[in-house]
């Protein structure tokens, strides 16, 4: 069983949900995102970053996770948010995308939620250019907006950042 689901509704023997969509739900600055279950491996609190020299400005640099080099992205710049010091209490998330394990830095990681399929809006219907985004679910507390990893970095993104490890890990 995946760590997340222990604090999961699905967890306490609630009512079946149809198909529910499992979020990892994470903070940066008042701001909520998702990425889905199923993609996260783990969250962890901050660890050093090695810089990653001619790596894309969206890779704050490496971390060495059990033997596997894993780069660090930074989502604040890739969504335009005031950027900032990292710091302790900040946390890592790892998660795979189908070329490669990455840790995303987050300000915290809230929680896993389990939701209807249905609650599912797709984002082209709120704001159109939100590639970085596989859909969107309002909640009492605001909107999350759910990350599709696959699309995070472009193709020239995920060149040089082949690139950049094989010449310097």
């Amino acid at each position: 069983m995946n760590p997340f689901l222990a604090n999961s509704p699905c967890a306490e023997g609630g009512p079946p949900l149809s198909d529910p969509m499992q979020l990892v739900v994470f903070a940066l600055d008042e701001l909520r995102y998702a990425l889905p279950l199923a993609v996260v491996e783990r969250a962890l609190r901050m660890v050093e970053i090695t810089r990653l020299p001619k790596a894309p400005e969206m890779v704050h640099g490496v971390i060495d996770l059990h033997g596997e080099i894993v780069p660090v992205l930074d989502v604040r710049k890739r969504f335009q948010l005031p950027e900032r010091e990292l710091g302790l209490s900040d946390h890592l998330i790892v998660a795979r995308t189908a070329k490669r394990t990455v840790a995303l830095v987050a300000d915290a990681v809230a929680e896993v939620i389990a939701l209807p399929a249905e609650a599912r809006i797709e984002p082209g219907t709120i704001l159109p250019g939100m590639e970085y985004c596989s859909g969107v679910v309002r909640l009492d507390g605001g909107m999350i907006f759910i990350h599709d990893l696959d699309v995070f970095l472009s193709l020239k993104e995920e060149q040089a950042l082949d690139a950049a490890i094989e010449e310097n890990c």
